[in-house]
């Protein structure tokens, strides 16, 4: 029997959107300690970019019923997530974290960024009638409508 995931109302019940939201938060804190001379440059990067994975989410699901437009936005989401990585790199290099710190800060968005693949499989299956490419998308969606008649479930 496969495991039954709740129906998501909402961007904010996506457990991706859950894990990048908070994951930005503690960025957020974290970075209010680094040299204010940072302030317009890596700390204002890494801010833009770790909140723009939630933001990206947001747009995704207003564009649900356009597919095209759903899966750029969940890739734009995936840029962003990518380059928060890059930031952290920045940060560790300049002392500014703990390298075990960013380390740990990386494999986050490395999940985040798992789960946002695994939503855009699942979109370019049923964009493509491909209903196996959609099952492999982690079950993220199901059905053989199209996105925005599918019942999203939490990833």
């Amino acid at each position: 029997m496969e495991h039954e995931r709740p129906f998501v109302n909402d961007v904010r019940d996506l457990q991706v959107y859950q894990l990048s939201f908070e994951t930005s938060m503690e960025l957020f804190f974290l970075s209010r300690k680094f040299p204010r001379d940072e302030t317009y440059s890596l700390t204002g990067q890494m801010r833009k970019s770790s909140r723009s994975v939630c933001s990206n989410l947001s747009e995704a699901w207003a564009k649900r019923i356009y597919e095209a437009h759903f899966i750029s936005k969940i890739s734009d989401a995936e840029g962003e997530a990518r380059e928060t990585q890059t930031w952290l790199d920045y940060a560790a290099a300049c002392d500014y974290m703990e390298k075990s710190r960013a380390i740990g800060y990386r494999f986050t968005y490395d999940s985040i960024i798992g789960m946002l693949v695994g939503i855009a499989a699942a979109a370019g299956g049923a964009i493509a009638g491909n209903s196996e490419a959609a099952k492999a998308g982690s079950g993220v969606m199901a059905g053989s409508q199209g996105l925005a008649q599918r019942n999203f479930f939490a990833y």
